[in-house]
């Protein structure tokens, strides 16, 4: 049995983590409703597991880390974020080679709680306390309230596509963790359908994430090349989004991130609709930050809104682009509060 959570000090602080399946971000929390401090970031391949990974990262922490020399004896709860599905005691990622027990971990590091949360159940935790400066909402698009009392989405094409959610409660906010990457994309007209149909010869099923993540961008721009009847080497996510931004750059490039954002509109607008998220949508990972303008300027919002008589909803729902790399570690530090906190 769990015993009761005490409160984060310098001298005992909670420990928060962002893993995923190549990185995996640590800080300390040393006061209840700040933020992290003494972030590091270490490589997920270095290390045999997330108990060798902590020790690491508490080993190496600077002198002026409070308090020095800090042991795992001195932590008092730690929140994980992972970047694979937990449905028990036993986590085990889809992207690396780590597996551990809940339980056992949480004996070996003799921590009176671990909670351990799906990433974009703890990327949703963050959404509520976002502030200005954590979030961008392009010029003439509606803006989320800083005090949110309403449902809040996430959708997030990173390395893959994650989707959340975050609802208010009495008790507080309560994450909702899914799978909605993993929806079946929607053509929205006659060349999605013909990409789509293209996709769907190598791949029976044809995910959100299948396309609109950095793994799925080298075969959008595949499929795009395919359509016009052209063949073109097979480029990395990171290759598409520089030679399609730059100046007199690619334009196959830039038609691949013209699909990506079009389709993604389509997909977060049917986030919105089915969570019932009037509070905000937000948009987290990495690809999204780096269109800037491109972003602003291509059909996302258009095809967001694009929902027949469920326009005017999804027209008053503020949407934001998460720029904040650490939210996901104090959406963790939320976890641990609301468990801690009295009833």
């Amino acid at each position: 049995m769990d015993s009761a959570i005490p409160p984060a000090t310098p001298a005992r602080p909670w420990l928060v983590a962002d893993i995923g399946g190549t990185n995996a971000r640590f800080g300390l929390v040393t006061a209840v409703g700040r933020p992290a401090v003494h972030v590091q970031r270490l490589a997920v391949a270095d290390h045999a597991g997330p108990e060798q990974a902590i020790r690491a990262y508490l080993a190496g922490l600077a002198p002026a880390a409070a308090p020095a020399g800090l042991a795992t004896e001195g932590l008092a709860a730690a929140a994980l974020a992972v970047a694979t599905p937990v449905t028990g005691d036993e986590v085990s990622f889809t992207n690396s080679a780590w597996r551990f027990s809940v339980q056992g971990l949480q004996d070996a590091l003799g921590l009176a709680r671990l909670l351990v949360l799906n990433d974009f159940e703890a990327l949703a935790l963050s959404l509520p306390r976002l502030g200005q400066a954590q979030r961008h909402t392009p010029a003439g698009w509606l803006a989320p309230d800083e005090h949110p009392a309403q449902m809040l989405a996430v959708v997030g094409p990173g390395t893959g596509l994650g989707v959340g959610g975050v609802l208010p409660t009495p008790a507080g906010w309560a994450a909702i963790a899914g799978e909605g990457g993993h929806v079946t994309l929607a053509a929205a007209d006659e060349e999605e359908a013909a990409l789509l149909a293209w996709v769907r010869r190598s791949h029976g099923h044809v995910s959100a994430e299948r396309l609109l993540s950095g793994l799925g961008l080298p075969l959008l721009h595949q499929a795009v090349a395919a359509v016009q009847g052209r063949a073109v080497p097979v480029l990395s996510a990171e290759q598409i989004v520089t030679a399609g931004l730059g100046d007199g750059g690619d334009a196959l490039c830039r038609e691949t991130l013209a699909h990506f954002c079009a389709m993604l509109g389509g997909v977060a607008g049917n986030v919105v609709l089915t969570l019932g998220a009037r509070g905000g949508l937000y948009i987290g990972g990495g690809i999204v930050p780096r269109l800037g303008d491109f972003f602003a300027c291509s059909r996302f919002r258009e095809r967001m809104l694009a929902k027949g008589r469920f326009a005017d909803y999804l027209a008053a729902v503020p949407v934001a682009i998460i720029t904040d790399t650490l939210a996901a570690l104090a959406g963790g530090a939320l976890a641990l509060e609301q468990v801690a906190a009295p009833r």
